[in-house]
């Protein structure tokens, strides 16, 4: 069991208990004063939890965010008086540098009710970042793109419902050349590289997208319209391979470039258990990936036999990584990202690159899944990234901060929204809760979508991790 796996069973048992727990006091109030007043206090209980308290967040607010930067960025002194961020010392700071503040962040009472926020300004710059509801420990704010107003002085920090305290640290992390450089995308499910990575990609002169999942499972929309079991999983995984396929061409990338792998969703961990052994489709009653494959501009050699094993994968991803060489891999990050569709992505990737006759100059990691935190990156669509929750300093960590235009924001959302995946409507419950985080929690919900990775992915910038210097 993953630890999100862990984390999630532990939260739906401290449920269950107060649940318990609130039903007794409810009938004792009932008892003890009127029969109509525990459901009175049950509706109030209820709105009240959905408002403030359905979020999945595992960790105490409480909590400092404990990175490891040492050897990895430049620690700089930096004072902050009067809301101003100052330099201790003249220092080089690239246009594009990664810049990351280490601060103190203490909720006020009202930051308990409404998502306490760090408003970052300067002359001709805003942005927002979010943090948790009762937050009180060290955070890390993302100032990347805020270099120029730094250093003219300019640069404010002010809490909303919350305060800053304790001695900021700035870190310098230089930027990672990444013009013009030869970029793969390693994908798990369609919309993943889109979710992560749509604005570097983007920008890259010919990239490839890998997708190695159809992603077929979870078909309950198509079940919906009437299609059995297997044929709403075969559905679902034939317009995901399409999507895979198709919407990186919105970004310029050549359809030669595009491959869809098409392995079975959620099966990666077992087929690399048993790298000989085929493991089939969990609902799509298919121990064949030809299926997913046929929109290919190109033979794999998997295409031969169409066995779902790890070695089919691991030949795969040796051709396909012989023929485009690329200079940049991009993959999930090990130390963040949870899935296990995306840990054996990452794991395959590194495998396939064994004993080849050369290799990438850089590997860069996202984190579409968090372990802990559901609703990371926190905040509203458009808004800044703050890192992530980490609580284990155990592996240094280096961010990559790319800014992301507004046009290249609208752009990334129009990839997202064709993504079939990302379409189905919210349901019933969803949409109440989400009316009553509007109305009594003060949450903005995205305007390109109702899926949560519209208003979690569409931001100023994409944030990524370096795991290799060239």
């Amino acid at each position: 069991m993953s630890r999100k796996q862990q984390l999630l069973k532990r939260h739906r048992r401290n449920k269950r208990i107060a649940l318990l727990v609130g039903l007794v006091l409810l009938v004792a109030v009932g008892v003890a004063v009127a029969w109509w007043l525990p459901l009175v206090l049950a509706v109030l209980a209820w709105a009240g939890h959905e408002a403030w308290f359905a979020d999945h967040l595992f960790y105490s607010p409480s909590e400092d965010y404990r990175y490891d930067f040492d050897g990895e960025g430049e620690a700089l002194a930096v004072s902050l008086q009067g809301g101003v961020l100052r330099l201790a010392t003249p220092a080089a700071l690239a246009e594009d540098d990664t810049l990351v503040l280490e601060i103190g962040v203490r909720s006020h009472w009202l930051g308990r009710f409404l998502d306490p926020e760090v408003q970052l300004s300067s002359a001709t710059q805003i942005d927002v970042q979010t943090f948790e509801r009762g937050v009180r420990g060290v955070r890390y704010l993302n100032l990347s793109g805020l270099g120029g107003a730094l250093l003219d002085g300019s640069l404010c920090v002010r809490g909303r419902f919350c305060a800053l305290f304790g001695q900021p640290r700035l870190w310098r992390f230089p930027a990672v050349p990444l013009a013009d450089k030869r970029i793969m995308v390693i994908a798990p499910h369609a919309d993943d590289a889109e979710l992560a990575a749509y604005g570097l990609y983007s920008r890259a002169p010919a990239p490839w997208i890998v997708t190695l999942t159809a992603g077929e499972i979870e078909a309950e929309h198509y079940r919906h319209m009437g299609l059995p079991v297997a044929d709403a999983a075969r559905m679902k995984g034939r317009l995901r391979a399409w999507d895979s396929l198709a919407v990186p061409q919105w970004a310029g990338v050549p359809p030669a470039h595009c491959v869809q792998l098409g392995y079975f969703c959620l099966q990666l961990p077992a087929m690399r258990a048993a790298p000989e052994q085929a493991i089939a489709s969990r609902e799509a009653d298919l121990d064949d990936i030809r299926l997913f494959r046929t929109l290919n501009s190109q033979a794999w050699p998997a295409d031969a036999d169409g066995v779902p094993s790890w070695n089919n994968l691991l030949a795969d991803l040796r051709a396909v990584l012989n023929q485009a060489r690329p200079q940049v891999i991009v993959l999930p990050d090990a130390v963040l990202d949870p899935h296990p569709d995306h840990i054996c992505a990452r794991e395959a990737v590194i495998e396939a690159l064994q004993g080849l006759d050369w290799q990438p100059e850089w590997l860069l990691g996202y984190a579409n899944h968090l372990h802990d935190n559901d609703r990371w990156p926190m905040g509203e669509q458009g808004r800044g990234i703050a890192l992530p929750p980490l609580m284990d300093s155990a592996t240094p960590m280096r961010p990559l901060s790319l800014p992301l235009s507004l046009d290249e924001q609208r752009d990334k959302a129009m990839a997202l929204g064709m993504m079939h995946d990302l379409q189905p409507p919210m349901s019933f419950k969803r949409r109440l809760r989400r009316a009553l985080q509007r109305c009594l929690a003060g949450r903005r919900h995205s305007a390109f979508g109702e899926n949560e990775f519209f208003r979690k992915m569409v931001r100023s910038q994409e944030l990524f991790w370096v795991v290799k210097r060239g």
